[in-house]
């Protein structure tokens, strides 16, 4: 057997074991730089369009042998989920419920991703012994899609996410690292065509032409900051506590495509709708006991309250105002207080007005009390004005 065949062989018995383990889709790439990608990042960075959550070193991005030395090939792996929420709970006065985007549905996609590439990367030391192997879930240096769409899984969309002929993007996507040269795959040829819709559906504007996302805008990144979001983003958040799939939802390439195949996805739907008034009183140990085995948790709970009080306002609440009175007048956090007030300037009505003007006169923080004026200030427009144009169909993403 020549040597190019024995590699085949073992690439095919790695595919095999993929399989046999629940691994959706398996593809192999190269390990030479990402040429072309590092020219588009160096391009994301001079236009302010990073998220600060990636690897800052360009060059550990895109030059796999920094990661493990001496690669030569990589392996993409990709599980699909689910698209679907079976019997959704609704949304009622008194009683509205946020959204969990589909990527924070089951378990923690990242530990589930992980334990798949540990067993795989198991297997091929059985195969070869002398293999050196480094696996990346999301949080590693290299991109994801990238790595996906060199190895034949799919394209990187008009949507930035990788698409595939089987799944669409509705895939969790992983890699590994290896000194074996196993045979490269062909890239997928499909791509959008003259398909526009995520651009023109994306609430801020972040998709921009040419496949290129502004994170600094994108609802996504919005919902994970801990700090306060934007005046101009704020009623674009709609009932979001974590992530959007807007650019997913209204892709052609996804219609009809829904997968429960993997049982550790399986949304709980207490737990991607919640109720809104309850997460504002909750402490840190009823948050990771409800939402720690979720990939929604990582920033831990107050970005999700600080949304959970946006999704309030947007459905002008009435009966939230005692509670965010509460928030604005007591809770140590300033992006919470400050949220609170500006929240209670939008929903108004006297009891809300009292209350900022009380808290106008004992704030001490600057940040604030620049909420606190906003909120007065708006208590002074029409109704039509301060209301904001969200409307409930827009907001709820799943009826």
């Amino acid at each position: 057997m020549n040597e190019r065949q024995y590699w085949e062989d073992t690439k095919q018995a790695i595919i095999r074991y993929a399989k046999e383990m629940g691994i959706d889709k398996i593809g192999f790439a190269s390990a030479d730089p990402f040429l072309t990608l590092k020219q588009r990042l160096v391009e994301h960075r001079e236009k302010g369009y990073e998220s600060g959550f990636e690897e800052p070193d360009l060059d550990k991005r895109t030059e796999p042998s920094l990661s493990l030395e001496g690669a030569r090939s990589i392996i993409s792996i990709a599980l699909a989920y689910p698209s679907k929420l079976k019997n959704p709970p609704k949304s009622e006065p008194g009683a509205y419920r946020g959204i969990m985007c589909r990527a924070a549905w089951g378990t923690d996609y990242h530990h589930v991703l992980r334990e798949k590439l540990d067993k795989l990367a198991d297997y091929i030391r059985q195969l070869e012994p002398h293999a050196r192997l480094e696996s990346m879930v999301d949080t590693g240096a290299l991109s994801d899609r990238a790595v996906a769409e060199r190895a034949g899984l799919g394209w990187v969309g008009k949507n930035c996410a990788l698409i595939t002929p089987e799944f669409g993007s509705w895939v969790y996507l992983g890699e590994m690292l290896t000194n074996l040269p196993l045979p490269p795959d062909t890239p997928v040829e499909e791509g959008c065509g003259d398909c526009n819709l995520c651009v023109e559906a994306c609430p801020t504007g972040a998709l921009v032409q040419g496949g290129q996302l502004d994170s600094q805008k994108c609802v996504a990144f919005l919902t994970q900051v801990k700090g306060f979001i934007p005046d101009q983003y704020r009623s674009k958040i709609g009932n979001r506590l974590y992530g959007c799939d807007t650019c997913q939802t209204v892709c052609p390439k996804n219609r009809g495509l829904h997968f429960e195949h993997h049982p550790e996805f399986q949304p709980d739907p207490e737990l991607v709708k919640p109720l809104l008034l309850p997460l504002l009183q909750m402490s840190n140990k009823e948050f990771k006991q409800k939402f720690g085995h979720s990939s929604s948790s990582w920033r831990g709970k107050k970005p999700i309250q600080r949304n959970a009080i946006l999704a309030l306002t947007h459905f002008r609440d009435q009966s939230a105002v005692p509670d965010l009175i509460r928030l604005m007048e007591s809770d140590p956090r300033e992006v919470i207080r400050g949220t609170a007030a500006w929240a209670l300037g939008k929903i108004g009505g006297e009891e809300a007005a009292e209350a900022l003007h009380k808290a106008a006169e004992q704030e001490q923080s600057e940040e604030v009390m620049a909420e606190i004026r906003k909120g007065i200030s708006m208590l002074q427009q029409p109704p039509s004005l301060r209301k904001g144009t969200v409307s409930r169909e827009k907001t709820e993403e799943i009826s």
